[in-house]
């Protein structure tokens, strides 16, 4: 399963254009299930492709096989089904390749951010002898919101939450 941040504002284009299923038709040759925010297909060397639209996110699930190398039909194929796949990441996205790395490592960088404020906030309260019991209720509060929002896959919001919790311990 891999998670692509989508540009502002691309998603109801997708809709109003017919929805993300027709858009993956136009780069996949059986697309089986599509609504407006997702689709079931496979093509080339991709034998299973599901997608969706959640969160202001394009989430995928790929299942590849690989070609047979000394067969050049075979390779040809498997560098078409890639070429596809590129370019429906490109229109279903609105980034090109250097930006979905970019926006991958940013997504990244605030979970880490978040568990940061957690294994801080855990150090400081077991070290701290004189914080109220308030102040550990709050911080506990905290550390299990923040956790779930990481579990949801919802980083940004935990990150500020990871935020939130450094300023009520410092």
């Amino acid at each position: 399963m891999e998670r692509f941040d989508v540009r502002r504002g691309l998603i109801n284009e997708v809709k109003e254009n017919g929805g993300l299923g027709k858009l993956a038709s136009e780069f996949f040759s059986d697309v089986k299930e599509a609504t407006e925010l997702s689709f079931v297909a496979s093509h080339g060397i991709m034998t299973s492709i599901e997608g969706s639209y959640k969160d202001g996110a394009l989430i995928i699930d790929v299942t590849n096989v690989p070609p047979d190398f000394d067969d050049p039909e075979a390779m040809k194929l498997a560098m078409d089904s890639r070429k596809r796949w590129t370019n429906f990441l490109d229109q279903s996205t609105g980034y090109n390749s250097k930006q979905r790395g970019d926006k991958a490592k940013e997504w990244a960088k605030k979970a880490s951010k978040a568990k940061s404020a957690i294994s801080s906030a855990r150090h400081f309260m077991e070290i701290s002898a004189n914080l109220s019991e308030e102040k550990i209720s709050q911080a506990n509060s905290l550390i299990s919101e923040i956790e779930a929002l990481l579990s949801d896959n919802n980083n940004t919001k935990a990150a500020s939450r990871g935020e939130k919790l450094n300023k009520l311990l410092n």
